[in-house]
């Protein structure tokens, strides 16, 4: 393959990616990355008020977008969603399953042992992380059947790995994505269509606005004990930044990637290869 063809792979025109979840910190990253590489965008998100912040960042005249309010637990709102983007675009060529996250309440801390966790807290976490993948990936998932083509991407997590202390909800349910990715990339594969592949990538430690103030402090923005603890094993010695990510993202998305499926790939600073001597 010369440079030519390599570099005409990451070349996204006319192609659809839809995003859920794409107004967090990682997922914006990746919408503006793949806008300037020329790719149809589809912001999937529940609050579409938080969008317009977003699409005002992107390059003027590169690709196109679409913003459309789902929910990631309502499985109508889901196909409502993707009904309009293929109505607009013509098709689906990429999911990215960036919806999830934790709830304080599912959290082991001072006031609260694993053994009072709420039921309900734990099906949250669970719900969103686990279900919030499954259904997107059902209904955008048909379509990519229908055209005998398409990648779906998950968003794992370090914690998938090897489990956090005091995230035990989290930790399980991104194990859950993971295993989830791993099935569903056979599945398609066997079932359907080896054009269809299904992969995940697992951040390891970015500032985000879910962990922002546990890993360093509010008011110094010097590292909490967490924080440093985190470094300490993490052996590039500092913390991700939302660029760090798009490099995979693009590969997994992209031609380049055409003979892996069913991967989920560390982007974590070497944090998963260093036991800690």
């Amino acid at each position: 393959m010369n440079l030519q063809e390599l570099t005409k792979q990451y070349d996204f025109s006319g192609r659809t990616v839809a995003i859920t979840g794409g107004t967090g910190v990682l997922c914006s990253e990746m919408a503006r990355t793949l806008m300037g590489c020329n790719a149809n965008v589809a912001i999937l998100i529940r609050d579409a008020a938080k969008a317009e912040a977003l699409v005002n960042t992107f390059e003027p005249g590169r690709g196109q977008y679409v913003i459309q309010q789902i929910d990631v637990l309502d499985k109508p709102s889901i196909e409502r969603a993707a009904e309009h983007v293929v109505k607009t675009f013509g098709r689906i060529d990429c999911l990215i399953n960036g919806a999830g996250g934790n709830n304080p309440k599912a959290t082991t801390n001072a006031d609260q042992s694993f053994f009072d966790i709420p039921a309900a807290a734990l099906d949250f976490v669970s719900s969103l992380n686990l279900n919030g993948t499954v259904l997107p990936s059902q209904v955008f998932g048909k379509y990519m059947v229908a055209q005998q083509d398409g990648v779906i991407l998950n968003i794992s997590s370090m914690s998938a790995f090897s489990p956090l202390t005091r995230i035990p909800a989290y930790s399980a349910a991104k194990a859950a994505v993971s295993n989830f990715t791993q099935w569903l990339a056979v599945h398609m594969a066997q079932e359907y269509s080896p054009n269809i592949r299904v992969n995940a990538v697992a951040p390891g430690f970015f500032l985000t606005d879910q962990n922002r103030f546990l890993l360093t402090d509010k008011t110094t923005g010097e590292l909490t004990a967490r924080g440093k603890k985190i470094l300490d094993h993490t052996p590039m010695g500092r913390f991700g930044v939302p660029d760090d990510l798009v490099g995979a993202v693009l590969w997994l998305l992209s031609p380049a990637s055409k003979f892996v499926t069913g991967v989920v790939l560390p982007v974590d600073g070497g944090f998963s290869a260093y036991s800690g001597v």
